[in-house]
């Protein structure tokens, strides 16, 4: 069933989730059948649980390859219960993440560049592993939710915060090099109406 998606303001957001006990049970089933139609229907690439109003440390993520942008790094479904992220190196990079709990809007946050996760899938068996790059920031943006924080939370410069409609700062970086720039976000800025306010054309 496709369930409403929380918004920035609802203190449910806020919440520190609980684990999962029980694996395997009809209830962690819906709830993950929940999270894959409302995720399909949002079109988004990752849904943890407190999003869709439900205080469990479950996160489901997933980025099929795209032939139009073959760079960009595909992340293989995954349905993940009581994740555990460890970094395994201090070094940070920034990036622009967006999120379905913060329409209209993205941000440049800083994430670890490579983590372990581990966890379990919804019959209870361990998942363990060691990820870097698009994937590593696609974990620790969907398990920040377990724990009560939103994207903008994990902002330095909220000058780079700002609407879809308005991407002057993305756009002036996809126009310098855009190899480090979502997918996602290169096609925003292509496809922005207003972009002759930036590059005249």
């Amino acid at each position: 069933m496709i369930r409403d998606v929380l918004r920035m303001g609802d203190p449910r957001l806020w919440e520190k989730s609980q684990a999962v006990r029980q694996f395997g049970t009809p209830g962690l089933a819906a709830l993950l059948q929940d999270l894959r139609d409302t995720m399909a229907a949002q079109n988004g690439a990752g849904l943890a649980a407190p999003q869709i109003g439900v205080p469990l440390r479950v996160v489901i993520f997933g980025v099929d390859f795209n032939p139009r942008y073959p760079d960009a790094e595909p992340v293989p479904y995954t349905e993940l219960v009581n994740p555990v992220l460890t970094p395994l190196t201090d070094e940070t990079e920034d990036g622009w993440e967006g999120c379905l709990s913060v329409p209209g809007l993205r941000g440049v946050v800083p994430r670890y560049t490579a983590l372990r996760y581990e966890g379990f899938d919804p019959d209870g068996n361990p998942i363990r592993r060691d990820v870097d790059g698009f994937h590593a920031r696609v974990v620790q943006h969907e398990c920040d939710h377990l724990d009560g924080i939103l994207y903008p939370m994990r902002m330095t410069d909220m000058t780079l915060l700002a609407y879809n409609d308005e991407p002057g700062p993305l756009a002036r970086e996809v126009a310098a090099d855009a190899s480090g720039v979502d997918p996602l976000f290169i096609d925003l800025v292509e496809r922005w109406p207003a972009r002759a306010r930036w590059f005249g054309n």
